[in-house]
């Protein structure tokens, strides 16, 4: 296991290379949207990519942590604008947010008392009223027990799980069943309800009751099928697992699945 890195190439002042690991075959929850350079102005995005505006038409949970800080944070300052010092913070702490100190936040270039306040009372409401903790998926096991039912069912099922910015499961849904060993799965059918649950990218699994821990030639052209949909609607798809009742493959472990969707 080694330490979490965040490297961050950018040939132009709009466009950047994003590359995560915190460990081999990790999921990792994109901290910054992909329209960001770490330099962009406010004034430089659309509307649509505009941290409030985004919240306002797409909900809370279709943030990245960047844009959730911009959005408490307000403004920037004379030197850094607040899409920069919101990075300028998660990259000060990348172990997180949720239990660091005043002084630890006065020591960022850009933060003063003001700002450091904000951030730390809205981290502490958050604290106090969270309804449930959220199971948060960081590699394939972590999915597991929501297809635990499914493992040794006789019919083929494809499940969906809906995921927040965060990587955190908002729902779980059987999305088809089918007959034996066939399953045919439209992408409108797959994220149909994830729209609705405004979620930032989700995570699929189907069993197979043969037993058979392969993916099929359909199963790899099925998850691509995916990957370009998701691609146009803006929810990213995490991973696909096979699961069986005697163990489970992830598509993504396995190198067939393309980052970003794009081959």
């Amino acid at each position: 296991m080694g330490e979490e890195y965040i490297e961050l190439d950018w040939p132009s002042a709009k466009t950047y290379t994003l590359r995560m690991s915190v460990r081999e075959h990790a999921y990792v929850s994109d901290p910054f949207p992909h329209r960001w350079a770490p330099k962009t102005r406010m004034d430089q995005l659309s509307n649509v990519d505009r941290p409030r505006e985004k919240l306002l038409s797409r909900g809370v949970h279709a943030l990245a942590d960047a844009e959730l800080l911009a959005v408490l944070l307000g403004s920037g300052t004379r030197r850094k604008g607040v899409i920069e010092l919101s990075c300028s913070i998660l990259r000060t702490f990348p172990e997180g947010l949720g239990s660091i100190s005043a002084d630890a936040l006065l020591e960022v270039d850009g933060i003063g008392k003001a700002k450091a306040c904000q951030l730390l009372a809205a981290f502490e409401l958050a604290r106090r009223h969270l309804a449930r903790p959220r199971t948060r998926i960081r590699e394939a096991k972590d999915a597991l027990p929501y297809f635990q039912g499914i493992r040794n069912a006789k019919q083929e099922h494809f499940v969906c799980l809906s995921l927040n910015g965060a990587n955190e499961v908002l729902e779980s849904r059987v999305v088809t069943v089918g007959l034996l060993d066939t399953n045919q799965v439209h992408p409108r059918e797959v994220f149909a309800d994830p729209i609705a649950d405004r979620a930032a990218s989700v995570l699929c699994a189907h069993n197979h009751p043969s037993g058979t821990l392969e993916a099929s030639p359909e199963d790899i052209a099925m998850t691509k099928r995916l990957q370009s949909a998701g691609d146009v609607l803006g929810i990213r798809v995490l991973d696909h697992l096979i699961v069986t009742k005697d163990g489970f493959l992830s598509m993504k472990e396995q190198g067939m699945m393309s980052w970003g969707g794009k081959g």
